[in-house]
């Protein structure tokens, strides 16, 4: 035994100890793995920097880190071949960036994809119709069936109805998958 652990012995005589358990590393208060969703964002940046080189597309891409998911923006001056129809193109190379992520790490990601700013100007759209589906939910006692919608579409609409203090549900199959929006009960 060394000269300092038996003078920590004889100082702490008669207290109690406590024993400090680690954290782990890179995590916040919340929990989140802060490091390893900046991991992801990493590897999905240069996974999509391949992908614009090999079709040669010039883009910038920035990297943040949102809630519980990493963020990655992709910005230039020509992009819409990379958003494609209502962004299908978009959903296809996100999809892939996961599966890029996936193989990287070995854990399922939930990465979020955007191209010259397409989701952030969907979200805005997307809260707006479900707050007016919402409006006119409560002012005709009647269910309000929305058209189909991706995932994060109808995620950011049963955000907006939630908001508006209504209930609202998905129904059906993908591709065709919808958002009811409930009257008040």
């Amino acid at each position: 035994m060394s000269n300092s652990n038996t003078e920590k012995a004889e100082d702490t005589a008669g207290s109690v100890a406590v024993a400090e358990v680690p954290e782990q590393a890179g995590a916040d208060e919340s929990g989140l793995d802060i490091e390893a969703l900046e991991r992801e964002g990493d590897i999905a940046a240069d996974y999509i920097e391949g992908l614009l080189d090999i079709a040669d597309f010039d883009g910038d891409i920035d990297m943040d880190v949102e809630g519980d998911r990493a963020m990655v923006s992709v910005v230039g001056a020509t992009l819409d071949e990379l958003i494609g129809e209502k962004g299908e193109v978009l959903e296809a190379l996100q999809e892939l960036t996961r599966l890029a992520v996936h193989r990287s790490t070995g854990n399922r990601s939930r990465l979020m994809l955007d191209v010259g700013g397409y989701r952030e100007s969907r979200r805005k759209t997307l809260s707006r119709i479900g707050a007016e589906a919402a409006a006119e939910a409560k002012k005709s006692g009647e269910v309000k069936p929305l058209a189909p919608m991706t995932p994060f579409e109808r995620k950011v609409v049963h955000d907006a109805v939630a908001a508006a203090g209504l209930r609202s549900e998905s129904e059906g199959e993908e591709p065709n998958r919808y958002v009811v929006v409930h009257p008040m009960d």
